[in-house]
């Protein structure tokens, strides 16, 4: 017998609603995906608004940032592939060590107690190895801490006077003889591409691919004069004159921060380097020699090249 008229009237209407409503589930289920994609988009435009600001970190980021000078190649090359290989290398003979000791000399599997008290050759290779491991370490650590501290004749100096809680930053007569501060910004003076805890007001300018010195000093306790993607970090102690250098290789912006603890505003003092070309530079130059009263004629320190720590 065949259905009764209205059973196959609902039938037709159920299957009229499913056709009517595929368009619609493959609309509700496209809005994922192309979220997905809008949201992948504006990560990757995030990630390369900020690809130019070099020296700037990341949200999650992990290693060194970018570095932007020889020595801070040398620093970050002797970590990646010395101290690190080194530290994972001891690290796992470690474990591999006391995994055998567990598993070898345990009160089952050893039940009788070795009274062995001496074994020449292992003594020997516990002594000599760890020797082999420091003179490898200690071969270019020396190398890169000759470098950091003989400085080349510099194109540029730049006094850099720390302060409670910011950075003053002194031009030499050959550059135009000024001087100025460098505060942070506050909240409410950001600008789109600033970010927050490290621009600054007035930033610090060097040309691409010139030697620049920095001569650090204190007016009041000691701070530490740090900009990683250069390599530089260097106490600045009041009385001491401390020197530095970098050569930077890169355009760009690089940020740095007083890394010794100095007061209750420690965490406020950021460290702003624009590294531009040589045009963009004398073009700088002209508009500082405007901005900022003259430094009264002071010249910075005429010391030896070789930098002193304290």
């Amino acid at each position: 017998m065949g259905e009764p008229d209205c059973v196959r009237r609902k039938k037709r209407q159920r299957m009229g609603m499913r056709a009517r409503g595929r368009p619609l589930l493959r609309k509700a289920a496209s809005i994922p995906f192309w979220a997905g994609v809008a949201a992948w988009s504006a990560i990757g435009a995030a990630r390369s608004s900020q690809a130019a600001l070099l020296g700037a970190p990341e949200h999650g980021q992990m290693g060194f940032l970018p570095a932007n000078s020889p020595i801070a190649g040398d620093i970050q090359w002797l970590h990646n592939s010395i101290l690190l290989p080194v530290t994972v290398g001891i690290s796992l003979l470690v474990l591999v060590l006391l995994g055998y000791v567990v598993f070898r000399f345990n009160e089952n599997s050893h039940p009788v107690a070795s009274r062995t008290t001496h074994n020449g050759p292992l003594e020997i290779a516990w002594t000599v190895l760890p020797v082999l491991v420091l003179v490898i370490i200690a071969v270019p650590s020396f190398r890169l801490l000759t470098q950091q501290l003989v400085i080349p004749e510099p194109d540029l100096t730049i006094k850099v006077t720390a302060s409670q809680w910011h950075w003053n930053y002194t031009y030499p007569k050959t550059a135009g003889g000024f001087s100025y501060d460098s505060l942070i910004k506050e909240d409410k003076d950001l600008k789109p591409g600033d970010i927050r805890l490290l621009s600054v007001d007035n930033a610090a300018y060097v040309p691409v691919g010139k030697v620049v010195e920095v001569d650090v000093v204190s007016q009041d306790v000691i701070h530490s004069f740090s900009v990683p993607s250069f390599g530089v970090k260097i106490d600045a102690v009041p009385g001491r004159l401390n020197k530095s250098w970098f050569k930077p290789e890169q355009e760009g912006v690089f940020y740095g921060q007083c890394s010794n603890i100095c007061g209750i505003d420690h965490a406020f003092m950021p460290i702003e380097f624009h590294v531009v070309s040589q045009q963009a530079y004398d073009d700088w130059l002209v508009q500082a020699k405007k901005s900022f009263a003259s430094a009264g004629g002071v010249d910075v320190a005429a010391a030896p090249l070789n930098a002193s720590h304290p």
